[in-house]
């Protein structure tokens, strides 16, 4: 059981890694297509990478689900903190990077999207092999998966006013914006 554990966790990162290519793509590809655009990214912000890695890592568990639910109790409460990790990664990472850099070449994002894909099937596979109890339900745990999509969805047409949601030249007007608003505030005293 093991072993083919670790062979899912291997097609899920590759599977991951191949379809968020692709979705990284999809909405240019399609002429801006609105059907494609709650899965897909529809600008270079950080959350639209964010949503590139979760649509096929949840597509990957509900097929995964068939396989490996009976015999993994734990598999989404499991999922969920796996999940949760790789959309942790990529905006701790990024912005870490780019705030010691001050900016990221494209090679890096890739790489910072492998690395969370990467983290999040390692994380899954060692918390699967030691079958160890999870506080929540694989019911609730879907039910936040499940809530976490339609987020995903909704924002992309309802988009916050929050830096995340921004394309990189937006997000250097926006911080402009407030280093000088800071300003003007520190200048005043």
């Amino acid at each position: 059981m093991k072993k083919s554990l670790s062979l899912w966790a291997i097609v899920g990162f590759t599977v991951t890694a191949s379809l968020g290519s692709i979705l990284h793509f999809l909405y240019e590809w399609t002429n801006a297509c609105a059907i494609v655009a709650p899965f897909s990214a529809i600008n270079e912000s950080t959350w639209e990478h964010i949503k590139i890695l979760f649509f096929p890592m949840f597509l990957f568990a509900i097929v995964e689900s068939f396989y490996l639910a009976k015999g993994y109790p734990e598999f989404w409460p499991v999922k969920l903190k796996s999940i949760f990790l790789g959309l942790l990664l990529i905006p701790v990472l990024f912005y870490t990077y780019n705030g010691v850099f001050g900016h990221s070449p494209d090679f890096v994002n890739i790489l910072i999207f492998i690395l969370a894909d990467l983290a999040s099937y390692l994380y899954e596979y060692n918390s699967l092999k030691v079958h160890k109890k999870q506080k929540l339900s694989p019911t609730t745990s879907f039910i936040l998966i499940a809530i976490i999509s339609i987020m995903f969805m909704v924002f992309t047409f309802v988009t916050p006013n929050l830096p995340i949601f921004a394309a990189p030249s937006e997000l250097t007007i926006y911080f402009d914006t407030i280093v000088n608003k800071l300003c003007v505030v520190l200048a005043s005293r």
